[in-house]
């Protein structure tokens, strides 16, 4: 039996997403870039917006990009799992933005020192992918998640992360829930709803993917405002 992380039967829909083309090629098409003045546009905006705390996260952080930045993909994922998981506050987005649902970008969460399972997810995305992890070995994943185990009742929707080795290998999920990251065959408390990357939309049936990938969009664009293009 498939772990239920694994998505091989879900349908990769790339070239035939008329409506969302623009934002997977137009958006995704120059990748991320990252640069000292960059940089240093990130350090402007995190203090005048959240003041010494802020700039001193993207300050670490710009730190792990620098120490991280020559390792094999497995010390990149370690490290990076860790400096969100330890670093950033799980909170509601109604409490952090006064919002309900809102996608914050890398800079945000930083700055903040809190979000939600969407930002956690997002922010190990960029930052894996400003590490040179190239974006057809990563998927964020939105899933049910059975809080307190595979046996539980209590199902909530939650967003993941996971790396691909290989293309058809069993994926790693790293998830702010829990701070090991662990094979898809581990994650039976986790069921496959739709994922998204640089290369495509995975669905199973979801008809929120196309809301989801509107939010995905309106990140992308206030992060080139934010200086990571």
């Amino acid at each position: 039996m498939r772990p239920s992380c694994a998505m091989p039967n879900y349908r990769l829909l790339s070239g035939k997403l008329v409506s969302w083309q623009s934002i997977l090629v137009l958006v995704f098409s120059a990748g991320l870039a990252f640069a000292g003045a960059e940089l240093d546009r990130m350090l402007l905006l995190a203090g005048q917006r959240f003041g010494d705390s802020g700039a001193a996260t993207v300050v670490a952080w710009r730190d792990l990009l620098t120490q991280a930045a020559n390792q094999p993909d497995a010390v990149k994922l370690r490290r990076v799992n860790e400096f969100f998981n330890r670093r950033i506050r799980f909170g509601e987005d109604s409490d952090i933005w006064g919002k309900q649902d809102y996608w914050a970008t890398p800079l945000e969460t930083l700055g903040r020192g809190e979000g939600d399972c969407e930002d956690f997810a997002i922010a190990k995305y960029v930052t894996l992918k400003l590490l040179g992890i190239p974006s057809e070995k990563l998927r964020m994943i939105y899933v049910k998640a059975r809080i307190g185990g595979p046996q539980s009742s209590i199902v909530q929707a939650h967003m993941v992360l996971s790396y691909y080795p290989a293309p058809g290998d069993e994926p790693l999920v790293l998830d702010n829930l829990i701070s090991d990251i662990r094979p898809a065959s581990r994650r039976s408390d986790l069921t496959m709803i739709f994922g998204f990357n640089a290369e495509g939309l995975w669905v199973g049936g979801a008809a929120s993917a196309s809301q989801r990938l509107s939010k995905w969009q309106s990140v992308l664009v206030r992060m080139r405002e934010e200086g990571i293009d």
